[in-house]
């Protein structure tokens, strides 16, 4: 009815809001945390610590690092409702069992009801060290074992990788999951952070807002790129048919898994620093052939980074979770555990300048008509 009104669908190129948290330039290819370049975070830092920067908004000292990290490895536990709700939903797909779990946490954790900022920050930080639980408890029943109880000795990465597979890993393979958490902590206002923003500003809880972005996180779109990486993998077999697999796929006008951003025009800067790390696991896991697969389609695919196609930080991220025997429909709950500082933070710079978060929508339907009752119809 207003044809002078732009639509900009999805969103695309719209600011809703001001950020304090990450600068992201897509035609560079660069990534800042708090004014950190991801390149320095990742080489340097761990996880705990990323985690305490994006939320305080300065890197820690030693003693606020070691508090961080003790609250972290303190609230590793379970309420036993929770485990049993796991065991009951433990033939879902586990991001519903996830969502169910953390929404099951908001009723059963008094805290959670609370909407404070202190609450924000305690109830997130039980949530950073719940949500890797979670996902590693329903990994277990589902296969018909008892979860693996958490090791205190363990920072956040290790721990994870312990209760996944029982087994403590190297200090490689523990590094290496810590750098690809510290890859997803952040990413702006993507499609889950922007979700659980809506949702804070309701003035909800943040138990409410992660589940509203795990729901979100669980569409394909979003979150699915790591498992879709792998699947091409295999499809492709060896790397002699990685060019013939491109090739194909361009001639059909079909995408290629792990290429490509909705942000990023350069190469992705997070997938730097998952590609040799990703070497060195299949070479200590004796599967040095999915790297070299992966290394063939990027070579195939060189000739289209001139058009915006180039690798993606979710390309590599699949390969190192087979390698450690993952089963790929864990892949998006994995991205989960490593964003959740991300969401946190996005959730309260939300509530600090909260304001209902309500677009509009252009009418194009019908003009004003007479009702017609049901007998004349």
């Amino acid at each position: 009815m207003t044809d002078d009104v732009k639509i900009n669908r999805g969103l695309k190129g719209i600011y809703f809001e001001r950020s304090g948290v990450s600068f992201i330039d897509g035609a560079k290819g660069e990534l800042l945390y708090r004014g950190y370049s991801i390149h320095d975070l990742a080489e340097h830092s761990s996880f705990e610590e990323v985690c305490w920067l994006l939320i305080h908004g300065e890197l820690p000292d030693a003693d606020e690092l070691a508090g961080f990290d003790a609250a972290l490895r303190a609230a590793r536990d379970l309420p036993g409702a929770v485990h049993d709700i796991i065991a009951a939903c433990r033939h879902g797909h586990p991001m519903d069992v996830l969502r169910t779990a953390v929404s099951a946490l908001a009723a059963l954790e008094p805290d959670s009801r609370e909407t404070g900022e202190d609450a924000f920050l305690r109830n997130g930080i039980r949530l950073t060290a719940q949500v890797p639980m979670i996902v590693a408890a329903h990994a277990a029943l589902r296969a018909g074992r008892k979860p693996v109880e958490p090791d205190p000795a363990l920072g956040h990465a290790a721990n994870w990788l312990w209760m996944l597979t029982g087994e403590v890993p190297s200090e490689d393979a523990a590094r290496l999951a810590d750098v690809d958490f510290i890859l997803h902590a952040e990413h702006g206002a993507n499609a889950s952070a922007f979700a659980a923003r809506v949702t804070v500003g309701t003035e909800a809880n943040l138990h409410g807002a992660i589940v509203t972005a795990l729901s979100t996180l669980a569409g394909p779109a979003h979150g699915g790129a790591a498992e879709d990486v792998m699947k091409m993998v295999h499809e492709i077999g060896s790397p002699e048919k990685a060019e013939a697999y491109v090739r194909d796929r361009r001639a059909r006008r079909e995408a290629v898994t792990g290429f490509g951003h909705r942000v990023y025009r350069a190469e992705d800067p997070r997938a730097r620093h998952m590609r040799d790390g990703v070497r060195k696991l299949g070479v200590e896991k004796g599967a040095p052939e999915f790297y070299q697969i992966l290394q063939a389609v990027v070579e195939a695919m060189k000739p289209y980074a001139r058009h915006g196609l180039n690798v993606n930080v979710d390309f590599y991220s699949g390969v190192l979770y087979q390698l450690h025997g993952i089963p790929m429909d864990l892949y998006v709950p994995i991205f989960a555990i490593g964003r959740m500082p991300g969401w946190i933070v996005q959730c309260l710079e939300q509530q600090r300048r909260n304001i209902l978060i309500r677009p509009l929508t252009l009418y194009d339907g019908p003009e004003p008509r007479a009702y017609v009752p049901l007998d004349a119809r």
